[in-house]
């Protein structure tokens, strides 16, 4: 492939441009980019080395493509480090300044757990767990889809509970003593949900990074089968952890889900 004097490709040339474009005119988030045509004629290639440029600043999460309406630059990556135990605010640990989080209880109801998560808590029978499904909100934009799974034996009030409590992780441990001590966790990029792709304002185009995960108090019980669902460009994710652990080996792979009904939650800050 061709290079300039600098020895750079084509494609590279582009991202170059696109970097001193943005310096230049001060673009900030959320502003639109030239069209693809107008990137070609400003650094004097082809289409497909601008789309080759900008596919890979999107894989990167510099830049956010829409269909039909076009390119724009994205948000700065939050950095979050998931394996820490705890509320998510403890797990945003850089990236851009500390950002405003709202917290939406989307659901609270009770059920059989399928046979994954019934073993992943060490459930006996057809013990049943509470489903609260909540939404995270960060800078104003849809960030983050988490439901939790949790005993209804550990914790009998939680569906009243929940709705009026900030942290779900300080509650079951000023309540109830479930005190995070450690998590397993297994990650993996995958197409979202229909539901997920609703909540969190994304095409059939993006992807997202899934979280699946079970927390432990301090003497080792399960008390929280959780799924974390995160827009792929949005976060970068640093992790470590323990590796003594192994339950989520037979577990993350299956379906995740109760069956029964109960009452819906509502809007909390957290």
């Amino acid at each position: 492939m061709p290079t300039d004097r600098r020895g750079l490709l084509r494609y590279e040339q582009v991202i170059d441009l696109i970097d001193r474009y943005i310096a230049n005119n001060g673009l900030q988030p959320g502003d639109k980019l030239p069209t693809n045509k107008e990137l070609a004629e400003l650094a004097d290639v082809s289409l497909i080395s601008v789309r080759r440029a900008l596919d890979e600043l999107e894989r990167a999460g510099r830049v956010r493509r829409h269909q039909g309406v076009g390119t724009f630059v994205a948000a700065e990556r939050i950095l979050t480090s998931p394996a820490l135990a705890g509320s998510l605010l403890a797990t945003l640990t850089g990236g851009r300044a500390t950002p405003e989080v709202e917290t939406r209880v989307l659901e609270v109801r009770s059920g059989t757990p399928t046979r994954e998560i019934s073993h992943a808590l060490a459930l006996l029978g057809e013990a049943p767990v509470w489903c609260i499904r909540r939404l995270r909100v960060i800078d104003a934009r849809p960030m983050i889809s988490e439901t939790s799974y949790i005993p209804v034996a550990l914790a009998p009030e939680l569906d009243r509970e929940v709705a009026a409590s900030g942290s779900l992780y300080r509650l079951l441990a000023d309540r109830h003593g479930l005190v995070d001590s450690y998590e397993e966790q297994h990650l993996e990029v995958v197409k979202p949900s229909t539901s997920d792709r609703k909540l969190l304002g994304l095409t059939t185009r993006d992807q997202v990074v899934r979280i699946r995960g079970v927390s432990f108090s301090v003497d080792g019980r399960p008390f929280d089968c959780f799924q974390q669902v995160y827009p792929s460009d949005g976060f970068a994710f640093y992790l470590s952890g323990r590796t003594d652990r192994s339950v989520l080996r037979v577990t993350h792979a299956g379906a995740w889900g109760i069956q029964g009904d109960g009452p819906a939650g509502r809007t909390t800050r957290g």
